[in-house]
């Protein structure tokens, strides 16, 4: 398949509901909270309930990609900790430096662009990235926004445990486990996928929405380390770890390493609001992380397009 043809397929469709979402920001006061509760507590743990619930991904497939994003984050707040070190920085810069390069955009960003790349085994992936992805982020990203703020974070880390994803994704698993899931068809398993299938454009259109309110002209001159490490080292991070998990199913690991080159994710933004204070060139550090999301967002669009046709012609896995 073409680059072209893998634009227009894969990221178009996303760029298109983005633009909307970007549109409307410019063209309205809308705000993104209340759709962002929507999302968070009745949309995606509907996706991500019906995702896992109904998946055919083995069991021992679902281990190796839980094992892998682990692998990937730590190994990313290594790298971000030490490229920020190097280059003379300190907190609270260097905590908003790891937690943009360590946390990928695997939800409103990810789970669309993955299910256009490869199908319901590219969706099932992505979700699960995603709540791994999300224990992580209340848990050790929480600890890195709280060190720049000087503050411990421990009642941002109780926020885990506040995660309806979290729950979506122990009881998928259990009723996998106890064979109580409700047929493919059934009323049920619909309600849940038309639920969860509606959190996808939503997503996109937050994130868009978000985009629309970044002053990227304050901090666009300190965004370019964290763009390399985010769309250029955390893809590479993402193949070596897949060649060494082995995954079972070539088509889970390619959406791995997809998910890995996501631009860099929103949430990031929400903890060193919370939890951080201080100054990048002279503005707060939460407009360094927003710039950071705008600009590796669009520099993914042609970075994904190439990585995905990379994948699909199996010259990386």
């Amino acid at each position: 398949m073409s680059l072209v043809s893998i634009f227009a397929t894969a990221i178009l469709p996303i760029v298109a509901v983005g633009a909307v979402g970007f549109a409307l920001g410019r063209a309205t006061d809308v705000r993104t909270d209340p759709l962002n509760t929507v999302v968070v507590y009745v949309l995606a743990p509907a996706l991500v309930f019906h995702s896992l619930a109904s998946t055919s991904l083995a069991r021992s497939t679902l281990v190796e990609v839980a094992v892998a994003v682990t692998v990937y984050h730590l190994v990313m707040i290594v790298l971000a900790e030490g490229a920020g070190r190097l280059f003379g920085q300190r907190d609270p810069f260097l905590s908003a430096l790891v937690l943009v390069a360590a946390f990928p955009n695997s939800g409103n960003y990810g789970i669309p662009v993955s299910n256009f790349a490869f199908g319901s085994t590219g969706r099932s992936t992505a979700v699960l990235f995603l709540s791994v992805q999300s224990v992580l982020i209340y848990t050790v990203g929480v600890y890195i926004a709280s060190r720049g703020g000087g503050d411990s974070g421990l009642e941002g880390v109780k926020r885990v445990f506040q995660i309806p994803l979290v729950y979506a994704v122990v009881a998928a698993l259990l009723a996998r486990a106890v064979g109580v899931v409700p047929p493919a068809g059934s009323t049920a398993m619909e309600t849940l996928k038309l639920v969860g299938d509606s959190s996808i454009p939503l997503m996109l259109l937050i994130l868009g929405i978000q985009l629309s309110k970044t002053d990227v002209g304050s901090t666009l001159s300190e965004v370019g380390v964290v763009t390399v490490l985010k769309m250029a080292v955390a893809p590479v991070v993402g193949v070596g770890i897949a060649l060494v998990v082995g995954f079972s199913d070539p088509s889970v690991g390619r959406t791995f390493v997809l998910e890995c080159a996501m631009p860099a994710a929103v949430t990031p933004l929400i903890l060193v609001g919370e939890f951080a204070e201080g100054d990048v060139a002279g503005v707060p550090v939460a407009e360094f992380v927003s710039t950071a999301v705008f600009v590796t967002t669009l520099v993914s669009v042609p970075t994904l397009t190439v990585t995905i046709a990379l994948l699909e012609s199996g010259v990386v896995l």
